[in-house]
């Protein structure tokens, strides 16, 4: 069993949960590693090179690998789907540039560079679309992990915060939604794909999008002075999603309670007078809170939401509890646990924590 031989934070290259939150990878400077997000335990470890990119698919043992271009045999044009439980490559796709972002579910396999979109039916491994992108160094996207409502968000401009939707199985634009004036920095999609989370690079305001009412939008303010958005999450939901979360380079982990702005049993009648809905949520603080130093401030996170529990008879003044993973670009996974309260707003504790790098392997 081996160990990894640094908990250096620039060995992190890239860090993803997969699309039900029960497992996450990392890739380093030295290989990739899969994890059992509920238990901690390492479950598969690859050490021969540098990472960029390492997607799973579910539960499975399927990857989506891209090297960082550190050795030769890990060009960053070359992406590779592995089978974990063979230890083989399964099929090999080349590009003539690098590729900056992969994303798939149980139908469709995307994969962006710089300038250009690539759309497979992942069963056959054939190419079913290509189109150009606005330039996209970042690989910003969001691809919704629902093969019904199978989304793609992309950036539609470099100046402003305008979002095209591309739908994957109708293999067409379904939409173009201006989000912000100022260009994107982050963006989510619920677990049905029915609602679309986006963050600017000013990232003081998140907007909640009705996708199939581009114009709709629900918004909730972060905060008043700019910080960078690094990852948003919704919770999983099968219709309207509990809370949106988001971590930002000031440290802090930011809950907005998404359900309660849109069905509007949340209203600020003071500013309902004079002002509209659609303004009225980004200023109510009762749909908002903080949980201030989660990780070092300017440490890139990557956060998602495990699961939602309602508890309406263990405490009358008890709302719901929130189990949130968050693993940092400095090496931690941390599993923190928010009790959202009816009368006092809420609580939150620390679960565990371990480094991600210095875990042995075991088997799952």
């Amino acid at each position: 069993m081996a160990t990894s031989s640094s908990s250096s934070a620039s060995q992190i290259l890239c860090a993803s949960f997969n699309q039900d939150n029960s497992f996450f990878s990392i890739g380093t400077k030295y290989g990739f590693k899969i994890f059992e997000a509920k238990t901690g335990r390492l479950c598969y470890e690859k050490t021969l090179g540098a990472f960029s990119i390492v997607e799973m698919l579910f539960s499975s043992s399927l990857l989506a690998i891209v090297g960082a271009g550190e050795q030769p045999s890990l060009s960053p044009r070359r992406l590779c789907l592995f089978n974990t439980a063979t230890g083989a490559n399964l099929r090999e796709l080349s590009f003539l540039t690098s590729i900056v972002a992969v994303r798939f579910n149980r139908k469709r396999l995307v994969v962006l560079l710089q300038d250009k979109a690539f759309i497979y039916d992942l069963n056959k491994m054939a190419i079913l679309d290509e189109f150009e992108t606005v330039p996209n160094t970042k690989g910003l996207c969001a691809f919704a992990p629902n093969s019904e409502g199978c989304y793609l968000a992309i950036p539609a401009s470099n100046t402003r915060g305008s979002v095209l939707v591309y739908d994957t199985l109708q293999l067409q634009s379904y939409c173009q939604i201006d989000a912000h004036r100022s260009p994107l920095a982050a963006l989510i999609f619920s677990s049905t794909g029915m609602y679309l989370a986006t963050a600017s690079e000013k990232g003081t305001i998140v907007r909640v999008h009705l996708v199939s009412q581009a114009t709709k939008s629900y918004n909730f303010r972060r905060g008043t002075y700019s910080s960078t958005i690094y990852s948003l999450a919704f919770a999983p939901s099968l219709d309207i999603p509990d809370i949106l979360i988001a971590t930002s380079s000031s440290g802090s982990l930011h809950i907005f309670l998404v359900e309660a702005v849109i069905n509007g049993s949340r209203q600020n009648k003071l500013l309902g007078s004079v002002m509209p809905d659609s303004i009225n949520d980004a200023f109510d603080p009762a749909n908002h809170h903080v949980v201030h130093n989660i990780v070092p401030a300017a440490v890139k996170s990557n956060v998602t939401v495990n699961r939602i529990e309602n508890l309406p008879n263990t405490s009358p003044n008890l709302a719901f509890r929130a189990s949130i993973y968050v693993i940092t670009q400095n090496g931690y996974f941390r599993e923190y646990i928010l009790q959202f309260l009816k009368l006092n707003g809420s609580t939150w504790g620390l679960e565990r924590e371990f480094n991600v790098l210095d875990v042995t392997s075991d088997s799952c």
